[in-house]
């Protein structure tokens, strides 16, 4: 991986992907908030705050754990798990959405707007801005919110107003569209903090930047305690900001096989999927240039996946650059692969994944069998499965 590669360039770009798809007026909304980031962000101030946040408040850095009943189980290369799901808020969406409502703070914004799927995101944005005394307005479809009940508990409990979308498919695609119109109704004083690395520039960088921390923390970590790098690194991919965070600090590790693992949902060969790099072409998204399931007139397809934080019919620009350069493989996982690691994770190690992050598991329970035991795969556990509890539940019988 070149590290000359410039990610973004000055326009947004990570080469053909990204950009800034919008109107004019909106395009110097987006400037404003690309030149506060870039000012307020490389402050002591911003940067004291934060790191003592991450510390304190999220629990950085989140462990490193040797899935040892799982390794010994499988055969092979031993599993490693980075503890996202151990932070506050239970995912590594907290991350992000810190560095977003500090800078609102600091840049005078009154409201704080967002979308949510599997509701991960809008529970870590509601705690932030309820940490830093903003309002926060999160939109989610009709469908996740029926799924995911114990995270929209815990919304209302935080004092976010939560907006049900019952539009469309009523899932993920459906709340940034209605997020994003919202949004333009102000967009002087309100803030649109999206969920992942998406959306117009500086939006993928921003998010990106937030979640480096998760590569950062794992080479150090791993470094340290066993002496060298994992052979294989995975994590799930919707939109994309865990995948991007922990490949941030492997990327020029030529030697690290990263993949990153999408939702085949009912398998490939239907159309209930969300396997955009897999099955996508390029085209634009919610104001950016990416791969994307769309139809024959461009508009973007009805996705599924048993992960609502996955269900998105587009993927982050900077991962679109990484599958074309070839430094990170694009993978998909069905939701009987995804379901059956759930439940091998949570009985085998004690460790109840969200079924977002049961993605990644599945690909490396995959794997590893064919791999030496001296090797070694590291999967970035992107979440707790509390809100997926009873849904699988009922879907198992249990």
């Amino acid at each position: 991986m070149d590290s000359n590669i410039p990610m973004p360039d000055e326009r947004g770009y990570f080469g053909e992907y990204g950009g800034q798809i919008i109107p004019p007026d909106l395009v110097v909304i987006m400037d404003e908030i690309k030149d506060a980031y870039l000012e307020i962000s490389q402050t002591k101030v911003f940067q004291d705050e934060l790191n003592d946040l991450y510390a304190n408040y999220v629990g950085r850095p989140s462990p490193i754990y040797y899935a040892k009943r799982l390794s010994e189980k499988l055969g092979g290369a031993k599993i490693y798990l980075k503890r996202e799901d151990l932070n506050h808020t239970g995912a590594h969406k907290i991350n992000h959405c810190l560095g977003e409502a500090l800078l609102a703070k600091h840049m005078g914004k009154t409201k704080v707007l967002a979308e949510t799927g599997a509701g991960q995101h809008g529970v870590a944005l509601a705690t932030a801005c309820a940490l830093v005394g903003l309002d926060c307005e999160i939109h989610m479809g009709a469908v996740d919110i029926a799924k995911e009940h114990p995270n929209v508990t815990k919304m209302k409990i935080l004092g976010c107003t939560l907006v049900e979308v019952t539009r469309g498919t009523q899932t993920l695609k459906d709340a940034v569209d209605s997020a994003f119109e919202e949004y333009l109704k102000d967009p002087v004083n309100f803030i649109y903090a999206i969920g992942s690395v998406v959306g117009p520039h500086p939006f993928p960088m921003m998010v990106r930047d937030f979640q480096s921390i998760v590569g950062k923390e794992s080479r150090e970590q791993l470094l340290e305690q066993q002496g060298k790098l994992p052979d294989v690194i995975t994590a799930c991919v919707g939109g994309g900001s865990n995948a991007i965070g922990m490949f941030t600090g492997f990327l020029n590790d030529d030697a690290v096989k990263l993949v990153g693992v999408e939702p085949a949902g009912r398998g490939l060969d239907t159309d209930d999927h969300a396997a955009t790099m897999s099955k996508g072409v390029k085209g634009s998204l919610h104001g950016f240039e990416c791969y994307n399931l769309q139809d024959e007139n461009g508009e973007a397809l009805p996705v599924y996946s048993i992960a609502s934080g996955l269900d998105y019919p587009g993927v982050g620009p900077q991962h679109c650059l990484l599958k074309d350069l070839g430094r990170v493989d694009y993978v998909a996982v069905d939701d009987d692969e995804c379901v059956d690691a759930f439940m091998t994770l949570s009985r085998v190690e004690g460790i109840i994944p969200a079924l977002e992050s049961a993605h990644a598991v599945a690909y490396a329970m995959k794997i590893a069998g064919d791999m030496s035991p001296e090797q070694s795969i590291l999967v970035n556990l992107s979440g707790r499965g509390d809100k997926d509890v009873d849904f699988i539940a009922d879907k198992l019988g249990l």
